[in-house]
């Protein structure tokens, strides 16, 4: 993760909980949608866009090869996801699962 600039590793670490806390407070899909628009830029949330994307269908045994030609996602940005969800910190399975299970 980026350094913090000018904040201390306990700073640091407040204002993530705070990311994260802010997150969770959050109860439609439309303000979600409107926070990550104020937080993130049109690439940032590209990125976590596709990102996303790709999940359900690796989860699905698809080859990057096709969901490639599915979602337009790089093959590089697929297979950094596919680490992700198999070596990862959990949180793309917590996800799936809470969405409706593992497809």
């Amino acid at each position: 993760m980026k350094s913090h600039r000018n904040l201390s590793p306990r700073s640091a670490e407040r204002a993530e909980r705070g990311l994260y806390q802010a997150i969770l407070s959050l109860r439609t899909d439309d303000e979600c949608r409107r926070f990550i628009s104020d937080l993130c830029t049109p690439a940032e949330l590209e990125a976590l866009i596709d990102r996303w994307s790709v999940v359900a269908h690796l989860n699905d045994g698809l080859s990057y090869r096709t969901i490639h030609e599915l979602t337009g996602v790089s093959v590089t940005t697929i297979g950094r996801v596919a680490r992700f969800l198999t070596n990862g910190s959990g949180g793309y399975r917590v996800a799936l699962e809470r969405l409706g299970g593992p497809r």
